[in-house]
């Protein structure tokens, strides 16, 4: 029987287990804590429904939607309320809706742009002229500010850019890698001399996909960890049982974990780099070394449940962002409630705010950023009530930084694999770090598992 071992129970290390085993490979999954899932965790607290982790996906990456289909629950994707599909940007504590025309973090619609009340007349111009700005001519990355920033000048994106990669990445976009979080908008830019007509729809483009752009489930996120729990059929589960050793033998590995060692053909280490990074170091010192070099944001989430009477403001989007020069903790607010069916029970209100920016202010004790949680929605939103909840969850080290070395690392790393037949990397620490991201890591390192095995 062809044997594989895959360490870390979250989705990347569920979607390889899954697929390794769906090939008939005999898979031990191994996860220290006794809960799978890793960050997608949907707890239920007062009839409030609080994700832990991210609230959704994207649709239009594959993975996550082709493994609901696979596992039969593609009838339960749940899209975001079809009120007022906006977001604001926080400036000053006054809210300002996002100028519409934004794909993804390009504004296209440059006549937007000019009724935006926070840029400055200078700003708005220098954004209108992004057309004929001519692109970057010698070759190799640079970082997503700089970009940015060469595009359509510093104001526009630090105001209205920079908070939309806060929100994704929780990163200082000064250090963040274009070519590892969004090379085609540099093909754009060298196909079509700028961004602005280069992503704009045509005039005989077909209308958008019905589809939301962003998908949940009623359950939460949680609900895919659960549905594919159950169909890890023949699969081992050791849960609570924490990896100590990792050795290679003249064909395969030892794995020595709480419960006894277990041999196998191949493996994959479906952690963060610098979890992994301890295991292989024994094996290979420099892809030890490599993997713990891979620099991480430490989030937090806060969840504050009120009232519905105790909110004045009108939720009428589904939150609002805030830039760095902001100088705030927090890096978004989500109206949760308004964003989703089912969070909060009738006549509550559910909102939760995103802390821990790298580069930025420490999110401090529990007390210390409930504190500063109140304050926050008490000088945006007018908010001064007691909140009925209050939940953090925090994630140490849980956000991986693709900082300007990150391709040359990742490139390394890739060298350093070749070396060692059997061994696979999975997770946010490499290729991308939203959920359908992370599915695929899982399951690309599954069937090179397989192919290894074969």
């Amino acid at each position: 029987m062809r044997r594989l071992v895959v360490v870390g129970g979250g989705i990347s290390g569920l979607a390889a287990a899954w697929a390794a085993a769906q090939a008939g490979i005999d898979v031990t999954l191994i996860e220290r804590d006794r809960r799978l899932g890793g960050k997608l965790r949907t707890d239920r607290v007062q009839g409030f429904l609080l994700e832990a982790g991210p609230d959704s996906f994207l649709s239009r990456k594959p993975a996550a939607v082709k493994l609901c289909d696979a596992l039969g629950i593609s009838s339960r994707l749940q899209s975001r309320r079809p009120q007022p599909r906006r977001t604001f940007v926080q400036h000053q504590h006054r809210l300002h809706p996002m100028p519409e025309g934004f794909s993804g973090l390009v504004p296209t619609n440059l006549e937007a742009l000019k009724g935006c009340p926070f840029l400055s007349a200078e700003a708005r111009e220098r954004a209108l002229r992004e057309p004929d700005i001519p692109p970057r001519k010698d070759e190799g990355d640079e970082s997503v500010e700089s970009f940015m920033t060469r595009r359509f000048g510093a104001e526009t994106f630090q105001l209205l850019i920079e908070p939309l990669v806060s929100g994704i990445y929780a990163a200082d976009a000064g250090r963040l890698s274009l070519e590892s979080t969004y090379p085609q908008l540099r093909q754009v830019e060298l196909r079509h001399g700028n961004l602005t007509r280069g992503l704009a729809p045509g005039p005989n483009q077909p209308p958008a996909a019905a589809t939301d752009a962003f998908l949940s489930l009623p359950d939460g996120m949680g609900e895919l960890v659960t549905h594919l729990e159950a169909k890890l059929d023949g699969v081992r589960l050791l849960r609570g049982a924490r990896v100590h050793r990792v050795a290679r033998r003249e064909r395969g590995f030892l794995v020595e974990a709480d419960g006894g060692t277990i041999e196998t053909d191949a493996l994959i280490l479906a952690t963060p780099g610098h979890e992994a990074a301890p295991l292989v170091e024994p094996m290979d010192r420099d892809l030890g070394a490599l993997l713990a070099g891979i620099p991480a944001a430490s989030p937090a989430i806060v969840h504050l449940g009120y009232r519905a009477e105790s909110v004045e403001q009108a939720l009428d989007g589904y939150g609002y962002v805030i830039p760095r020069v902001e100088g705030s903790l927090f890096i978004a607010c989500t109206w949760t409630s308004s964003k989703w069916e089912g969070r909060a029970p009738d006549g509550m209100v559910l909102l939760r705010l995103y802390a821990g920016r790298a580069g930025g202010p420490e999110p401090g004790s529990d007390s210390d950023l409930v504190e500063a949680a109140r304050e926050e929605l008490s000088a945006t939103l007018g908010i001064r009530a007691a909140p009925v909840l209050t939940r953090i969850h925090r994630w140490e080290r849980g956000m991986p930084q693709y900082t300007l070395d990150h391709p040359r690392t990742r490139s390394a790393i890739q060298a350093r694999l070749e070396g060692n037949p059997g061994l696979y990397l999975a997770g946010a620490s490499y290729r991308g770090v939203g959920i359908p991201d992370c599915i695929a890591s899982g399951q690309e390192a599954a069937r090179s598992a397989i192919r290894h095995l074969e």
